[in-house]
């Protein structure tokens, strides 16, 4: 059995990990907001579980058994923020906090009926991937709107490091996923792009277009 507390270990782990596979203790115990000598017992802990290759002074990194388990639990996340949205009707901004506590729920058909009513999404209410049953997450290639070039348009499909201010920011503008934004200029001194949508249009930073990820010609 593993703990709510090893639950969040895991997860943070995982995401913190992204591409390189690997992650410090220190940036763990950033992350987390938890003093080093504390993770660092935890790790030794999830290693004898098997669920991460822990060794002093190296990088850490989960095991496959590890990535699995972390996996569940953002599954169990996304899919109840997506129910929150969907079923709920709650906005976009407010459904993280409530998903942090109900992705502890250990019942997997509670989260299968989720699955069900809610016709088994692919992507959460943010566009980011809901792991499959067997923790496999679909991989989904989308493109940040900086890298977009004037006269494109392109389709807003997910956002990344999306915190509540940021979605509510979003919110405030109209923006959301599947809208269609035409590029109309690109500031070159700063990055700022002026947007084009719904009848609209809006001016947004480089930091807001880095965190907007688009698929073109769709």
């Amino acid at each position: 059995m593993i703990s709510l507390a090893e639950e969040n270990y895991l997860k943070a782990l995982f995401n913190l990990a992204g591409q390189r596979g690997e992650v410090n203790v220190t940036e763990l115990s950033k992350q987390l907001g938890i003093k080093m000598p504390t993770v660092t017992s935890m790790m030794k802990k999830l290693a004898e579980k098997k669920l991460v290759y822990y060794e002093s002074y190296k990088p850490l990194r989960l095991t496959e058994k590890g990535k699995k388990e972390a996996a569940l639990v953002i599954r169990k996340h996304r899919l109840t923020e997506m129910f929150l949205v969907e079923k709920m009707g709650l906005g976009w901004e407010d459904v993280h906090e409530i998903a942090e506590e109900v992705e502890h729920i250990r019942s997997t058909a509670f989260f299968d009926k989720m699955d069900e009513l809610l016709g088994f999404p692919r992507i959460d209410p943010h566009g980011s991937s809901i792991p499959d049953k067997n923790g496999k997450f679909a991989s989904i290639p989308y493109d940040k709107l900086c890298d977009c070039r004037v006269g494109e348009t392109v389709k807003l499909s997910a956002v990344i490091h999306s915190s509540s201010e940021f979605l509510k920011f979003l919110t405030n503008r109209a923006i959301r996923l599947g809208i269609r934004m035409k590029i109309r200029s690109v500031e070159p001194f700063d990055g700022s792009m002026v947007i084009g949508y719904d009848n609209r249009q809006e001016t947004l930073s480089r930091t807001v277009c880095e965190r907007l990820l688009v698929e073109k010609g769709k």
